[in-house]
């Protein structure tokens, strides 16, 4: 500062000989003696102006003199020395001066300084605002960006306002102090007024949030607000700013009780309400709504569908995302069942209508209770699942397995014209390989359903250069591990033990080992490996390369449905297990293919059926087995000697199963279980449904082409490119259907001047749509236009759809499409 005022000083000397300084605060008396200039008498004003004009006049009239007055100006008519001032110069020195020079203000501006003394008793206050101010500003501009520093803001009033917001939501008022001690806050508050049109004649800022709160609600139902259309758009920027989504999370909690937002939503229907989300209770009133209405069957699945598809805008939509996921697939569930006809007149047709539509219906079931699990709202949901459960068992499953059965009771062997057996998948699907000398690894996980493994084939088409085939295959029976594993091996002389075992080429099959040395009965010359999935998968790369350079054919061990479902105390869990098992094998065959496997083939031993909500004394066999020896019983099936036909029970000796021995089988009918102590039954596995017996063999490979791409986004616009009004609406539209091939795509839409400034609020948008019908891709937005579009009016601007680079926070264009924007003079955005 010193150096400031000496240069300042010599400046003045350099046109006058006599200077005159007033210190009128009386702070600068240090600066004063401190100034050093050559050739410069200091004298001071001490009731000495007659003595003073005398000297500088007459006695040295050629001298330069700094004249200083430890005090302020007099009056005119009490300054003895007006005319030698009139004639020569006066130094503002005072600190507000000093602080206006700094800033580069010229000194008209010095009441904005000098009006607000404390906001500039701090220097990182001033280094702050000179960093924002510019030549060109006025007063105003000046006094916004001195707001814009006591909040901390990013620039403008909308900026301030989102500040404070966070402040207040954590129970803060430093910035508003500091604007109170500033002598801003009038200042502030007239700017709010003029922005958004609060009026109150005792404003506050916790009552302007209520208001806004309340008015954007309100003019989101088009009703009337307090507040104009600016404050809306205010409030849209700063719910959709990730950096403000805690603070607006914490005032929407605590306003929604206050507006009394539950019990207003009781009397509104669910479309109005689909673009909102002001508050919580919104959505929970939603799905309150659509549980409702889809337990009575009252609304159809498109409108059920497109309202899920609408709240994924929802800033509440990653709290309730498994309640919506869980409502979609309900919704998808009942309208497969209701198109769904479950009927058939061989075994091959039943088969091939599970396999082609079917096993949609099992998926759609499982996928609704996983998510409704996940989403911890069991009783939000609770007669939904109730509807769910009740049609899943009675429309479907019984009805199908009924169905069913009608034709197993008509069969002789067990077997299905058309269709793989899995005693023949070495010979037919694995060896097939060895035979062309290519190396082969085959997955076999426990209990993995057909259906489950056509989720999973999807989940790896997702990946960039691979492919997937899904074939069904039919199980042996019963449908158990021990004898579905045994059968997935090269075999010879299958045979039941009395303890549910199974032995081939006359040895055991049960565990690893054992099942390593069947393996080598295969392919003479072959070499043979069998081992857990989780071994390989902690094999080090190195490893997974010499697995495959020293085998010829690899068998993996993969079980979490089973081992989770196969328990009673974790039976619940199914859903779960299968979500993990699919995330298991999708990792376990990028990691195959890493290691130099290209063909690999994936299946199971046998399927399950999963019911949720524990069983009725309806779904147990009424019938006790019977027979001269019965050596082994559980939910599904019985292995005896000399077993009796029963009622509800299909009998098959050993020969018509297609294995050796002696020994009988029972099948309970249908999805009857058998009661056995202490075990499970809700997951059951064993018996002849078509769930249990039609189990997946999924050929993967790999591509050399990368073929994962991106849906297509196209803008459309109904009639002329012309924005007249505060806001505008196009449709977006998503060109193709989400597949494992074609994946979702994520867009940041905006209106942009041709400068590249924002004038409308922004959509953060997700386009992942499933659907087939081109109506059912299309995604209706609105815009609203900001203040700051007054600028351009009668100009072009572009509404921009950007997407992100990669994981970086920086954007690139997509798409855009130009509008002519001609707007009348309005005072509230034309609302």
């Amino acid at each position: 500062m010193a150096d400031r005022i000496q240069a300042g000083l010599a400046r003045l000397f350099e046109e006058h000989r006599i200077v005159f300084w007033y210190d009128t605060a009386r702070d600068m008396r240090t600066a004063y003696e401190a100034a050093d200039l050559p050739g410069v008498e200091k004298v001071e004003i001490a009731n000495n102006e007659f003595g003073l004009k005398y000297r500088i006049l007459r006695q040295e009239p050629k001298q330069k003199f700094l004249i200083y007055k430890d005090g302020p100006e007099p009056e005119m008519t009490d300054n003895w020395l007006l005319d030698v001032q009139l004639a020569t110069a006066v130094f503002k020195a005072d600190q507000a001066a000093i602080w206006l020079a700094e800033l580069g203000l010229p000194a008209q501006f010095d009441d904005v300084v000098r009006d607000h003394l404390e906001f500039y008793r701090s220097k990182g206050r001033i280094e702050h605002l000179k960093r924002l101010v510019s030549p060109s500003d006025t007063k105003t501009d000046v006094l916004r960006r001195m707001l814009t520093v006591c909040t901390g803001a990013e620039g403008a009033l909308d900026t301030v306002i989102e500040a404070l917001l966070g402040e207040l939501a954590s129970g803060r008022d430093d910035a508003l102090r500091l604007m109170d001690r500033a002598g801003l806050t009038a200042f502030f508050w007239t700017q709010v007024e003029n922005a958004y049109g609060y009026l109150s004649n005792e404003p506050d800022f916790e009552d302007f949030a209520i208001t806004l709160f309340r008015s954007c609600y309100c003019r989101a139902l088009d009703e009337d607000g307090k507040l104009n259309a600016e404050a809306l758009l205010v409030f849209r920027r700063w719910k959709n700013n990730r950096h403000g989504a805690e603070a607006f999370e914490t005032l929407s909690r605590r306003y929604q009780v206050i507006l009394q937002i539950p019990e207003d939503l009781q009397g509104r229907e669910i479309k109005p309400l689909r673009a909102i989300d002001h508050f919580e209770e919104i959505d929970r009133q939603i799905i309150r709504k659509l549980v409702a209405e889809m337990s009575n069957q009252t609304v159809s699945s498109a409108e059920v569908l497109k309202t899920v598809r609408e709240r994924r805008q929802s800033h509440w939509y990653p709290i309730y995302r498994d309640v919506y996921e869980a409502i979609g697939y309900a919704t998808e569930f009942q309208q497969a069942l209701a198109e769904a006809t479950l009927s058939m007149t061989s075994p091959a047709e039943g088969v091939k209508r599970y396999v082609s539509s079917w096993f949609k219906i099992d998926q759609l079931y499982r996928k609704f209770i996983y998510h409704m699990q996940k989403s911890g709202q069991s009783s939000l949901l609770g007669s939904l699942f109730e509807s769910v459960e009740n049609r899943y068992t009675t429309n479907y499953l019984l009805t199908v397995n009924d169905a069913w059965q009608d034709q197993i009771a008509k069969m002789g062997d067990w077997s299905v014209p058309g269709y793989a057996k899995q005693t023949d998948f070495y010979r037919d699907q694995a060896a097939e390989y060895r035979r062309r000398d290519q190396k082969v690894v085959v997955i076999i996980s426990d209990a993995l359903r057909f259906e489950v493994a056509e989720e999973c084939q999807r989940e790896i088409r997702k990946l960039p250069r691979y492919d997937a085939e899904l074939k069904p295959m039919i199980s042996t029976l019963p449908s158990y591990t021990q004898l579905g594993m045994a059968a997935l091996l090269p075999n010879k002389d299958l045979i039941l033990s009395g303890d549910s075992a199974v032995s081939s080429f006359g040895e055991p099959t049960q565990g690893t080992a054992n099942r390593q040395k069947i393996l080598g009965k295969g392919r003479t010359g072959d070499q043979a490996k069998a081992m857990k999935a989780e071994d390989f998968m902690n094999m080090k790369a190195d490893e997974g390369k010499a697995l495959f350079r020293d085998h010829d054919i690899l068998y993996l061990y993969h079980n979490r449905i089973d081992i989770i479902g196969d328990k009673l105390a974790t039976e619940d869990r199914v859903t779960e297990a299968a979500e993990d098992t699919i995330e298991d094998l999708t990792k376990l065959v990028r990691k195959l293919t890493t290691a130099n496997f290209s063909n690999i083939l994936i299946t199971a031993d046998h399927g399950f059926l999963y019911q949720h909500r524990p069983l009725d004394e309806s779904d147990f066999s009424v019938a006790d087995p019977t027979g001269s020896e019965i050596l082994f019983k559980n939910r599904r099936f019985v292995i005896g000697r000399g077993l009796n036909e029963t009622a509800g029970m299909k009998k098959l000796s050993s020969a018509k199963l297609g294995l050796s021995g002696d020994l009988d089988v029972l099948i309970p009918n249908s999805i009857n279980r058998m009661r056995v102590k202490g075990a499970g039954s809700r997951f059951v596995h064993g018996g002849a449904s078509l769930q249990e017996i039609v189990v997946p063999v999924l050929k993967v490979g790999k591509r050399r082409e990368a073929d994962v791409g991106k849906v297509d986004v196209q803008i459309i616009v109904p009639g002329r490119s012309l924005i007249s009004s505060g806001q505008t609406a196009v449709t977006l539209y998503q060109a193709q259907s989400v597949s494992e091939k074609q994946q979702q795509r994520d867009l940041l839409a905006g209106i942009y001047a041709n400068d590249g400034t924002l004038i409308s609020d922004e959509h953060q948008l997700t386009f992942d749509f499933t659907s087939q019908n081109a109506r059912e891709r299309e995604l209706p937005i609105k815009f609203l236009l900001s203040r700051e579009a007054d600028q351009f009016n009668d100009q072009d601007v572009f509404l921009k759809l950007r997407q992100r680079i990669g994981k970086t926070s920086h954007y690139e264009d997509y798409a855009s499409h130009r509008f002519q924007l001609r707007r009348g003079i309005t005072t509230d955005f034309d609302f």
